[in-house]
């Protein structure tokens, strides 16, 4: 999956350039934009107005949007009708920002989106995609152009398609866009903090496809050469390929079953692994094992003393299974391996899916050992899946004591239920994952 986000304000030609690239470099290119502008268009056609929300969302519900190739051409369908010239028409174009400034309309069209380019190299235009849709995309280019460069060359575009209207009508329109768009509460026309900026005010479509075409050749070979100088080609495929199944192999179960009696007795013999709270440990259903990294070689504590026998899924970053025998432990206990650094939707799947099946998912917020003095930036991720799936939190602490003694602090599982929510806004993933690392914190410091 390679995902390229071209961001910037109406009439840059980014559509006509995603389609280029998307050509020329066999990307898939998705027309975010066309995405709001069929909802737009279904409203018009009902006579719904903007704040009728009620009726806004029965209209989502039955809308099914489409893209299909035909003679070389990227058409846009609705309810299976081609809708490809009706979505660019001024009245579309006069509520179109309106509309996809809406919350639960946003919710809706991103949730496509991402379905639309999942396991795809795709390309993909808009507002925010590298600010919010993809924030992990591999490459983000913002395009940008004048305002009066954008209102003739949208003008020229309405008379060859037939659609009546003035350049100053044309202006006025792109210039209000642009303040509401850079204003909205969510998804705001802004600039990514990693995007290259391309001026596309004085240069030609083609000349500016070919600055794009450049940037994504050289982001792609630095990838490359990253790849090539770490060994991951050489992980496993079947840790790679690790599927959340209800049934395992036997030997499998026999070998995990072995290796966790041995562990257990060097962990309590060697460290005197003290538990406090063990009655907390919820007794049936999933839940997420949250606890603080401590030291890598530690962190199979947590999971054989505090979850007994029952399957744990761990997520950790795919560079640790460079060893032969930590690939066959990640085998054995089942770690879900993630690709730091990018929007890893495999990894993201089966974690949901282990925990939609009843099983135990393990997640250290810090992302590296001793991250919190190290002064890493944590991770949402826990808080995520938490407030997607409704699923309860079960925060523990470990403190490793200077007679090297481990202390195991189970906390009472934090329910956000109540939250549950489809696409957690920013704020309150970063609210949930401070509550949740005060917790473990609190925890750490209060194990004696």
């Amino acid at each position: 999956m390679f995902i390229v986000a071209i961001d910037g304000p109406a009439g840059t030609g980014k559509g006509t350039i995603a389609k280029l690239v998307a050509e020329r470099l066999g990307l898939v290119n998705i027309d975010t934009g066309a995405t709001y502008r069929c909802i737009t268009l279904a409203m018009l056609k009902e006579n719904v107005k903007i704040d009728e929300t009620e009726k806004i969302k029965e209209i989502l519900e039955k809308s099914k949007i489409e893209f299909k190739n035909e003679n070389g051409e990227q058409l846009v369908f609705l309810n299976n009708e081609d809708v490809t010239k009706q979505i660019r028409s001024n009245d579309v174009n006069n509520m179109v920002s309106l509309v996809s400034s809406l919350k639960f309309v946003r919710y809706k069209m991103v949730d496509l989106q991402r379905s639309l380019a999942e396991g795809k190299d795709v390309i993909m235009e808009g507002r925010d995609i590298g600010t919010y849709v993809f924030p992990n995309a591999d490459v983000k280019i913002y395009l940008d152009t004048t305002a009066e460069e954008r209102a003739r060359r949208r003008q020229k575009q309405n008379e060859e398609q037939g659609i009546k209207s003035t350049y100053e009508e044309v202006l006025k329109n792109i210039i209000a866009r642009d303040e509401n768009d850079k204003n909205k509460e969510m998804g705001a026309l802004k600039i990514a903090e990693d995007a290259v900026v391309v001026d596309g005010t004085y240069d030609s479509i083609e000349k500016n496809t070919q600055k794009v075409i450049d940037i994504i050749n050289e982001k792609k070979n630095t990838i490359i050469n990253k790849k090539n100088a770490s060994s991951s080609e050489n992980q496993p495929k079947i840790i790679e390929k690790m599927k959340v199944t209800k049934k395992e192999p036997i030997f499998k179960v026999i070998q995990r079953e072995i290796l966790r009696t041995i562990l257990w007795v060097i962990y309590k013999i060697v460290y005197r692994v003290k538990v406090i709270g063990k009655e907390n440990v919820p007794k049936d259903g999933s839940f997420i094992l949250c606890g603080n990294h401590v030291d890598f070689y530690k962190v199979p504590v947590i999971e054989l003393f505090t979850t007994g026998r029952k399957r744990v899924y761990f997520m950790a970053k795919i560079e640790l299974l460079k060893k032969p025998i930590l690939r066959w432990f990640a085998y054995l206990f089942n770690v879900i391996p993630v690709k730091r650094g990018k929007n890893d939707m495999n990894a993201m799947k089966q974690s949901l899916q282990a925990l939609n099946q009843g099983y135990i998912l393990g997640i250290f917020p810090e992302g590296t050992t001793n991250g919190l003095s190290k002064k890493v930036k944590v991770k949402t991720g826990t808080a995520y899946m938490a407030l997607r799936t409704g699923t309860k939190v079960l925060p523990v602490g470990m403190k490793v004591t200077k007679t090297n003694k481990i202390i195991v602090n189970i906390g009472k599982p934090l329910d956000y239920s109540s939250k549950k929510q489809k696409n957690p806004e920013k704020e309150l993933l970063e609210s949930t994952t401070k509550e949740i690392m005060d917790t473990i914190i609190m925890l750490t410091d209060t194990a004696k």
